[in-house]
């Protein structure tokens, strides 16, 4: 029998520092954790440790694993293991928050990729929209298109690179065409300045 992880956070009182995810990635996760056993869970857990930073008021904002975090408080588990990166409980909140974006650790933009003030974050994991787009992202990793990368924020960057090209209403109504469209954007010249492009289709390049 799996030992339980001796630390943990409860998932309600977690903070996000960005104001979207895929809503289809959640759900992916929320059937990982579903279909779990409890063995597979403690696994699931440990190698989910969401990095957090210290706010105001000593509340942990999450910087990452957002997909992971939201699918736990769906699913109503009850603790998460947190690791703390910095300790900015000192800062007042505007303080706080500037001392965040210029660290890459939050992410201000809606899910038609717009810039939008800080103080626009959600206060609760509750509160986040859906991008499809970066679902749609997801699934072009799992499927090959492009590589993870440690950029911050990089999903985002091709998700507004797809959102430039490929209609909501397709990734919406017809996601299986979305990836098809994405899968040759991510190999196209037009993507190689993003992080984790993985070059154009060996078999489109010609010997002669």
């Amino acid at each position: 029998m799996p030992k339980p992880l001796p630390i943990g956070v409860p998932v309600v009182a977690l903070r996000p520092t960005q104001m979207t995810v895929g809503f289809r990635e959640v759900e992916i996760k929320r059937r990982q954790w579903r279909e779990a056993d409890e063995e597979a869970r403690v696994r699931l857990l440990r190698s989910h440790v969401v990095p957090a930073v210290l706010g105001p008021k000593g509340q942990s904002y999450i910087v990452d694993h957002h997909h992971f975090t939201k699918a736990l408080l769906d699913e109503k588990a009850p603790l998460v293991a947190v690791y703390i990166v910095a300790d900015l409980q000192d800062l007042a909140k505007e303080e706080f928050w500037t001392f965040l974006d210029n660290s890459d650790w939050c992410h201000a933009y809606d899910a038609d990729g717009k810039r939008c003030e800080l103080s626009d974050i959600p206060n609760s994991l509750t509160k986040l929209d859906d991008d499809p787009f970066r679902s749609l992202v997801g699934e072009l990793i799992r499927a090959g298109g492009c590589a993870k990368s440690s950029a911050p924020f990089f999903e985002f960057l091709w998700a507004d690179f797809l959102r430039r090209r490929i209609k909501r209403k397709l990734v919406e109504k017809d996601f299986g065409s979305a990836l098809v469209a994405a899968l040759d954007l991510a190999k196209s010249a037009d993507a190689k300045s993003l992080p984790g492009w993985s070059g154009s289709d060996p078999s489109s390049i010609s010997l002669e």
